[in-house]
């Protein structure tokens, strides 16, 4: 029988950026709900109280440290087998593992589970990231790690207000309902990828490299100048998160006010992403870096006033614009790590991006719900005040580096 005619180049690139972008969301989505539940459904009751905060801390940790400890060997894996084979092995196996909380809130049980979760969730983002950065043409780069950031967010905060709704709807005894849905949106996620993705030729440029060659070619001095200020952003993202979740029942705002103005930002995300990409493309990575730097550095202002001073609305107008500055950082930082990333080491070099966000997830997590629970708000200001000089320092760094070597290695590409 004679083979089927190949599909149009542009065609099969669109295809499998499609199934990466439909892949992320529904993971994320699935994410979002059953962190938005999983305090409450680990303590057995809403707020926050006694040694609550750090217990939710150390089992919510558990995940990123899954993630940090296993994805360079997903990443090395993508590179060397294919991008697609551990993309599905990975929702696959954290369909599996959603469906497991469900059956128990033993916190030993819930950490084992959630460690294997944040393998399985590695695997996904690095050969999710791999498949974007080979398949972008160079000059679109930015605007398609943007819409990889769009829909990477818009589903963790998309999943996190209807986590909210169910929050407010599910009566406890009955919460755990809630991870046989995002078990169930990882399956759909799954076989909607899979669908994408038919007819796909294989890329696994690393085959026949040995592992050392691959990994010496990921560790590069100007990679890590890049991916080092995300492990502090997202000390601050993993411990607002849960932190967030834990709390939003006792405040006076209904939960399905607070569902519905996440949903906003998450339809937000899906305009701006995009668009701050563009920007990259034509303005330079490092001009939209520092940007997003500024935003975060602003941030953690705004938040330090808000936790002192309540919610008055021209400090939740500055909190919005701060946001909205911060979120040039991802489009921009991702698409300067893939301009860096070299044909045999892509995925693994994505991976580094992983492997910086899920430690600092976990360093967050617990560094931040320790602080809270020893020293209460003045815990907090130090946190911040931690993250904001971290990234700054990290960013001088790296453009002190970028200067004595004579230029920057991501000028815009047009």
């Amino acid at each position: 029988m004679a083979e089927a005619p190949a599909a149009p180049a542009e065609a099969t690139r669109r295809r499998a950026l499609e199934a990466v972008f439909g892949a992320t969301f529904f993971v994320r989505f699935a994410f979002g709900i059953t962190l938005a539940v999983f305090a409450e459904y680990l303590t057995g009751h809403p707020g926050l109280s006694g040694g609550t905060v750090a217990a939710i801390g150390l089992v919510s940790g558990a995940a990123p440290v899954g993630e940090f400890s296993t994805v360079l060997l997903s990443g090395v894996g993508a590179d060397l087998w294919g991008r697609f084979r551990v993309l599905f092995l990975g929702m696959g196996g954290a369909a599996a593992l959603f469906a497991l909380v469900f059956l128990t809130r033993d916190p030993l049980a819930l950490a084992a589970i959630n460690f294997a979760f944040g393998v399985a969730s590695g695997a996904i983002l690095a050969a999710s990231l791999a498949v974007v950065a080979e398949r972008a043409a160079s000059d679109e780069r930015g605007f398609e790690m943007g819409r990889f950031d769009a829909v990477n967010l818009s589903g963790w905060i998309a999943g996190y207000a209807f986590g909210l709704v169910l929050l407010d709807l599910v009566p406890d005894p009955k919460l755990g309902i809630s991870f046989l849905f995002g078990s169930l949106i990882l399956g759909l996620g799954f076989f909607v990828a899979l669908h994408l993705a038919r007819g796909i030729p294989p890329r696994h440029p690393a085959a026949g490299h040995r592992i050392r060659e691959i990994l010496g070619t990921a560790f590069r001095g100007p990679v890590l100048l890049v991916t080092l200020p995300w492990l502090v952003i997202y000390m601050l993202i993993g411990f607002a998160l849960v932190f967030f979740g834990s709390a939003a029942k006792t405040t006076s705002v209904p939960l399905l006010y607070l569902a519905a103005g996440i949903a906003a930002g998450g339809a937000l995300l899906v305009v701006t992403q995009p668009r701050f990409g563009r920007l990259a493309d034509r303005f330079g990575r490092d001009r939209m870096m520092a940007v997003g730097v500024a935003g975060f550095v602003a941030v953690m202002g705004c938040a330090s006033l808000l936790v002192a001073y309540g919610t008055p609305i021209p400090l939740l107008v500055a909190t919005g614009a701060s946001v909205l500055a911060a979120l040039a950082y991802g489009p921009a930082a991702l698409a300067a790590l893939a301009d860096l990333a070299q044909r045999t080491s892509r995925a693994t070099t994505m991976a580094i991006y992983s492997l910086t966000i899920s430690l600092g997830m976990w360093v967050g997590l617990i560094a931040g719900t320790q602080l809270y629970d020893r020293l209460g708000n003045e815990g907090l200001y130090v946190f911040f005040g931690s993250i904001a000089v971290g990234l700054v320092a990290l960013t001088l760094a790296r453009f002190a580096t970028e200067r004595r070597a004579g230029a920057s290695p991501t000028t815009p590409v047009r």
